[in-house]
């Protein structure tokens, strides 16, 4: 570690310390995870150190193959077509776009199937991130001279009317943490002690929080921790209630609600991500490393519900790229009787694809808003390639 990053993790303590002490020497979990990660200058997301690839803390599902993206370009030129042909924008905004890899594999293959693609915009806070993404994007179209228009926009438009993407966006969302003490469930923050952050207890959990999981304390042992989203859930709730026609495809990790709230996953989901190794101490070097929650999506598809979507869909983030074609593209982008030109393609099939790496951890989850409109023999949304296997919800 670089003796300026060693300054920037000190000064953000210093940071976080000071806000501890104006409320009284404790503060929520979502209120040090969002510190940790989107403080000005000083946040994970806000700053300027790699994050993905060899050089970062970990790859992603675009950084790893441009098949991943190539594959969800076929789920999506179904629903552009039909976009089209309705008289309506085809349009898709991405939210946390990271180095803009997923985009560039989105414009160029819905470009070489033929799909109308009008816009492309993106929804970034990190300032870092966003001038990377313009820089890498900006080159591509020069290159590839397309015709869709790339757009950074500062909110989330009112009744939307397109494609919303988000591939690992929700697990970075700041997450409140709770254990489970005599019976009742009590909020768990951050305080000091001896000039190190700790983690400190806070009051009783409102019953209103708790997901129905929850609710019966008989279930779960004594100490047991474990997150709930409400941050995640309002987030939702914000695109539902702002998409007006369209989809949502988001790709993530983590499990729906009677998997999460097992009563043998007693110690929760927090993870941080430093140099591709994972560590349970959400207190080593904030702003240094990325600090992760899984996804409960049974919460997450009931917000979606509420907010007025019609059409949902959970399954395994293998299923769906096996479902939408990743073989054929892989086939076609090598030849499996040449080894030294197919290995690496076959190692990228393997991490997507596995259940002990992405295959089945990494979850797929989409909803329709208004679209069976003009879908009018699709009664869900096994219409779109990748869309039509089980769905987990």
């Amino acid at each position: 570690m670089s003796r300026s990053e060693m300054e920037r993790t000190q000064l953000l303590q210093q940071k976080i310390k000071a806000k501890i002490s104006q409320n009284g020497g404790w503060i929520p979990f979502s209120n040090y995870m969002e510190m940790v990660l989107y403080t000005p200058e000083y946040g994970y997301y806000s700053a300027g150190l790699p994050k993905f690839g060899p050089a970062g803390d970990f790859i992603t599902a675009p950084e790893l193959t441009p098949l991943f993206g190539q594959t969800i370009a076929a789920c999506l030129a179904p629903c552009l077509h039909t976009l089209q042909q309705a008289g309506l924008p085809t349009r898709i905004l991405e939210f946390g776009a990271g180095s803009g890899k997923l985009a560039e594999t989105l414009v160029q293959q819905l470009t070489q199937l033929g799909a109308p693609l009008a816009h492309y915009d993106f929804l970034e806070i990190s300032p870092d991130l966003a001038k990377r993404q313009q820089a890498r994007l900006a080159e591509a179209k020069k290159q590839h001279a397309w015709h869709t228009e790339l757009g950074w926009l500062q909110a989330m438009p009112n009744a939307f009317v397109g494609i919303i993407l988000a591939n690992e966006v929700l697990d970075a969302l700041s997450c409140e943490v709770i254990k489970l003490q005599q019976g009742r469930w009590f909020f768990q923050g951050v305080g000091v002690v001896a000039e190190q952050l700790q983690w400190s207890t806070g009051g009783e959990v409102p019953t209103d929080w708790l997901p129905q999981n929850l609710q019966n304390t008989d279930n779960f042992p004594e100490d047991y921790t474990t997150e709930i989203h409400p941050q995640a859930n309002a987030w939702i709730h914000t695109l539902a209630s702002s998409l007006q026609t369209g989809l949502f495809l988001s790709f993530d990790y983590g499990f729906p609600a009677h998997e999460f709230y097992h009563p043998q996953r007693q110690a929760g989901s927090l993870m941080v991500h430093h140099r591709h190794h994972s560590i349970t101490d959400p207190f080593y070097l904030p702003g240094l490393c990325d600090l992760t929650s899984h996804v409960e999506w049974s919460g997450v598809s009931n917000t979606a519900i509420d907010a007025g979507a019609d059409a949902l869909y959970l399954n395994n983030q293998a299923s769906f790229l096996l479902e939408a074609g990743i073989s054929d593209l892989a086939l076609q982008a090598g030849n499996p009787n040449n080894p030294k030109q197919f290995l690496p393609i076959s190692q990228a099939l393997q991490k997507l694809l596995s259940e002990a790496e992405m295959g089945e951890l990494f979850k797929v989850f989409a909803f329709t808003k208004n679209l069976r409109t003009f879908f009018p023999l699709a009664k869900d949304l096994s219409i779109l390639p990748g869309l039509g296997g089980r769905n987990r919800l």
